[in-house]
């Protein structure tokens, strides 16, 4: 009897994509990941994972060599934790007769642009927006909405990468000239979203099929970028506020033409209520589905694959506990010089895990966005409050120190960070 195999296509930077490796693995699955470059992500040469270099910008090819693998493996499956592919990944099913997501939905959702234009027309509250293509018109476009405006490339900005909020006349016109000079790397033509700045706090919703599993409350590191600081799941709601933001989210998956397995819904609470920033076809990366499973002991990933590789899902949810994650984020460019307090923060009860994403000697180059966190830490407890302080205590044992980078040719000294300063803002 062939091995049954789960194909993977890419893998993922912000730890999803392991997770999808360990969850078919449990699931008795053969994982197969399918990638340009597979040596970007070190987890599948550390766990001996099956890896096989295809452009999969190349759908002919994807298709050659799925078949080539279906001579060796049952392929029960094909999906992706990198929504740049997930619309590919769902074409590879069509392909192939296995359950998966309306590829055409999905590449509509990832243009940001068509995603407003489909969530207006389906009457979900938006921020008012505008498309630009040069600086004259991402110029025009913010002075018809009225500053503050957010600015963000239409197509990706996964993880916060290009996006920010122009405050100001000057902010707009160094953004914009980042986006457009050259900095930013587009996957076609440049379109940038400029919208509203809606304010008010932030959450987020997850969906699995037509159900929401649950709602997440975060907040950010200081302006101008929306790098996540803390997030904690679920948020503290009142019931008519839980509904609100369950049904607009439902309402964007009717508008999307979305509803086959996963789907991130961001969005804030304004003087409107609920107000729709973004809606992602995938699972959030990095640490939430862990802190879903603690927290309602729905396993998001491996519930995906179940539904991938046509297995009737158990969403079935029920509240055992407030689960968080604290991001930890430098607060000035340089060379870590040391970094420690792991063992003291992961001693503390109601720890689940702290980990640190680089070592000593390592250059820090702050870009606004995901890439600039340098660890986490997780706890859970019965209660917010409890779970908050916990989480407090525990960032508070963290300490390192950065060097800032010479401009004069000599040595500088290393300059203690301790937690209580170098965190105000981290997620």
């Amino acid at each position: 009897m062939a091995r049954r195999a789960l194909i993977l296509l890419e893998g993922n930077g912000h730890g999803t994509g392991e997770q999808y490796v360990q969850a078919a693995k449990s699931f008795g699955l053969h994982p197969i990941t399918l990638s340009t470059d597979p040596a970007q992500y070190p987890y599948l040469a550390a766990g001996g994972v099956e890896a096989i270099q295809v452009d999969t910008d190349n759908l002919h090819a994807l298709i050659n060599e799925c078949s080539r693998l279906g001579k060796t493996y049952e392929i029960v499956g094909i999906t992706s934790a990198e929504e740049k592919v997930y619309a590919t990944a769902g074409k590879l099913c069509q392909q192939f007769d296995l359950p998966g997501p309306n590829p055409a939905s999905v590449e509509q959702c990832c243009d940001k642009f068509i995603q407003r234009r489909l969530l207006a027309d389906g009457g979900v509250p938006i921020p008012a927006y505008r498309l630009a293509t040069n600086a004259a018109e991402v110029e025009s476009c913010a002075a018809e909405i009225g500053l503050p405006v957010v600015v963000k490339p239409a197509i990706g900005g996964i993880g916060g990468i290009g996006v920010r909020l122009c405050r100001n006349v000057a902010e707009l016109a160094e953004h914009t000239a980042h986006l457009l000079g050259g900095k930013h790397t587009w996957r076609s033509s440049p379109k940038i979203l400029v919208e509203e700045f809606a304010q008010g706090p932030f959450y987020e919703a997850d969906t699995m099929g037509n159900e929401v599993i649950g709602i997440s409350a975060a907040d950010f590191d200081h302006p101008p970028h929306f790098l996540f600081r803390e997030s904690i799941f679920p948020a503290l709601l009142t019931n008519d506020e839980h509904e609100r933001i369950s049904d607009v989210a439902l309402r964007c998956l009717g508008a999307l033409g979305l509803g086959w397995g996963p789907t991130n819904i961001e969005l804030r609470w304004t003087t409107r209520g609920p107000v729709v920033i973004e809606v992602n076809p995938r699972i959030a990366g990095g640490t939430y589905p862990r802190r879903a499973h603690l927290a309602y002991g729905v396993d998001l990933v491996t519930e995906h694959i179940k539904l991938a590789t046509g297995v009737e899902c158990d969403l079935r949810t029920t509240y055992l506990q407030t689960a968080a994650v604290r991001f930890l984020l430098p607060d000035r460019d340089g060379t870590l010089s040391w970094i420690d307090g792991d063992s003291r923060a992961a001693a503390v009860s109601g720890v689940v895990e702290v980990k640190f994403y680089v070592k000593p000697k390592t250059q820090i180059v702050r870009k606004g966005d995901y890439r600039d966190r340098i660890g986490h830490v997780i706890a859970a407890s019965s209660s917010f409050a409890q779970t908050k302080a916990i989480l407090q205590h525990a960032v508070g044992l963290i300490d390192w120190s950065i060097t800032p980078f010479s401009t004069s040719g000599e040595e500088e000294h290393a300059v203690p960070l301790n937690s209580s300063s170098s965190l105000k803002g981290s997620r």
